[in-house]
């Protein structure tokens, strides 16, 4: 089964950066589609950067909320996701979660629903 788990999380102040990793075992489709969500304190979880990569396509999509600060990326000899988080903010403060998901639909999605496939999270506290 697919597994994933998270790293990188810790605490910074305000304006710094840091880099998320999620490292998958067991998730061979040739198509792969991950996402990554945030739980705010108090906050439902929200789909934060996505993308989907194909033999032939794919893409990204990020939340408004982070656009242009954070960088969702891959190496796949590794099959590895990260996330650059950039120019921090004291509201990014919040668990990060990847996600993955099996399908054929060769498009990226903030969706939390069509994720199958979640890692344990990792915490960012972003202090002024």
């Amino acid at each position: 089964q697919v597994q994933l788990v998270e790293s990188g999380g810790g605490s910074v102040q305000a304006g710094g950066s840091l880099r998320l990793s999620c490292a998958a075992s067991g998730y061979t489709y040739s198509t792969k589609y991950i996402g990554w969500f945030r739980q705010q304190p108090g906050k439902e979880r929200e789909g934060i950067a996505a993308f989907y990569t194909g033999r032939r396509s794919g893409s990204t999509v990020y939340a408004a909320s982070v656009r242009g600060r954070f960088t969702i990326s891959q190496d796949n000899a590794e099959n590895t996701a990260y996330l650059q988080l950039n120019s921090l903010k004291p509201e990014d403060t919040a668990i990060y979660y990847c996600a993955a998901r099996d399908g054929s639909t060769l498009t990226s999605s903030l969706t939390e629903g069509v994720y199958g496939y979640w890692g344990q999270g990792t915490q960012v506290t972003v202090s002024s």
